[in-house]
């Protein structure tokens, strides 16, 4: 046995050996490959963040006037305003060297001890523009530069006196279905504003739920992008062909080799299978709950589009912090809902401060479960105040953000009338301030 044993390794050591010189000779000529995507990574990282510290961004409040006469679908004309605003797609250069990326909005919403308020962050450069698109439809509206809320309350919650509870919220279908927008509100097309059904009086109502000591964000998330930086509108054709059976299902054919045998064995060349014809055309089997969906789905791809990220945060002082209330924005959003089309649902596990239970039992330990939640809470209000998208540094694509269009974003942040929308307590300007008369003497 041992003979056999020492023979074997006289063979198998040579053999070894070459193999090893030959890895110590050319180790490095794969390695380019295997670290090209980290290192592009780590680059794009790099060079984007240097990118975006030259960039200067302000808070800018939106106090509504007292009567808010226009419909929703003014919010949407300003919503394609501010899209060609920011759009600027970078070259590969701007890309690779300069780290150059299309910017964002963020339109937020905030109640502070019940008070509401609005909110857009922006870049200070096109500050002069998206005053110029707002004032465009809301004549009357007061807009000014503030300071950031998120900084007014401890950076590090949870402590031992406040606590918090949020969440991301994601899509549950692909992004070419939509939402259930304004249009969809049975009495938006009404002339009288006090007939109009808007979506946004709920939240105005929530905001009245919130006492001193507790505060409510909502955070919207919204950079404008085309097909080519995010190819949503072919995803949507595809999905349209696929409900409109356009796409037919090819039929396995005979192997090449069979066809061949069968020349050589009986001198019969194989004919192509006839093309079956339909006497009714696809369009005609549609059920109407499918036209529905083919109507929806060709409407919002007729729509610029925005990729986009939405969380909460219902944060508070412990004495008056009460947990329950976070059913009040989830509720709110959940009004934007249709079962045929899409839903903005939350994130789940990791992105809400919730831990679910796992089989691997030490991982359920009591200290273990508290600790992972307190990270998790620090996480997203770290992620808001920086206004990151959930998997931030990764770039803006699935499944970090989602698609919306102006139409469907008009929907969830807008300003709403006073008669469609009647919160008593919601601040509004009586009169809008101007400049003094041109004639008037100065001595």
């Amino acid at each position: 046995m041992l003979p056999q044993i020492a023979d074997f390794l006289n063979k198998i050591i040579p053999a070894v050996h070459f193999v090893w010189e030959f890895f110590l000779a050319w180790w490095w000529v794969p390695l380019p490959f295997i670290l090209w995507k980290p290192f592009s990574f780590l680059w794009l990282w790099w060079r984007t963040d240097n990118f975006l510290k030259k960039i200067k961004m302000v808070l800018i409040e939106v106090r509504i006037p007292k009567e808010v006469l226009k419909p929703i679908r003014a919010m949407e004309v300003v919503m394609d305003h501010l899209w060609q605003v920011l759009y600027d797609g970078p070259d590969w250069w701007e890309k690779w060297v300069d780290g150059k990326i299309i910017l964002g909005y963020y339109f937020e919403f905030a109640s502070i001890g019940g008070e509401p308020h609005f909110f857009i962050r922006i870049p200070e450069t096109v500050r002069d523009s998206v005053e110029a698109a707002i004032y465009s439809q809301y004549s009357e509206a007061e807009i000014s530069i503030v300071d950031d809320y998120t900084k007014d309350v401890p950076q590090n919650i949870p402590n031992k006196d406040w606590d918090l509870w949020g969440c991301d919220y994601r899509l549950l279908s692909p992004n070419p279905y939509p939402i259930k927008t304004y249009v969809d509100f049975e009495t938006e097309h009404e002339a009288k504003e006090e007939k109009r059904i808007d979506p946004l009086a709920q939240l105005l109502e929530i905001s009245a739920k919130i006492n001193p000591g507790e505060q409510l964000w909502i955070q919207i998330g919204a950079s404008p992008v085309t097909n080519k930086e995010y190819p949503w509108v072919d995803e949507g054709k595809k999905i349209r062909d696929e409900v409109s059976r356009r796409t037919k299902k090819q039929k396995p054919g005979r192997a090449m080799i069979l066809d061949a045998i069968d020349v050589l064995a009986t001198g019969n060349v194989p004919k192509e299978p006839a093309e079956e014809k339909e006497l009714i055309p696809p369009e005609m089997k549609l059920t109407p709950g499918e036209r529905d969906i083919l109507t929806a789905i060709e409407k919002k791809l007729s729509k610029r589009g925005y990729a986009c990220h939405i969380r909460f945060i219902y944060l508070g002082n412990k004495n008056v912090f009460y947990k329950p209330k976070l059913r009040l924005p989830l509720g709110f959003f959940s009004a934007f809902s249709t079962q045929n089309l899409n839903n903005l649902v939350p994130k789940g596990q990791p992105f809400i401060t919730k831990i679910a239970k796992t089989w691997f039992l030490p991982m359920n330990a009591s200290f273990i479960i508290d600790r992972r939640l307190y990270l998790r809470k620090r996480i997203l209000l770290r992620k808001y105040v920086k206004r990151d998208n959930p998997y931030s540094p990764l770039p803006v694509k699935w499944p970090s953000c989602f698609i919306l269009n102006s139409e469907e974003l008009a929907s969830i942040f807008h300003f709403p009338g006073k008669l469609s929308a009647p919160a008593p307590f919601i601040e509004r300007i009586e009169s809008k301030k101007g400049e003094a008369p041109s004639g008037l003497p100065t001595e």
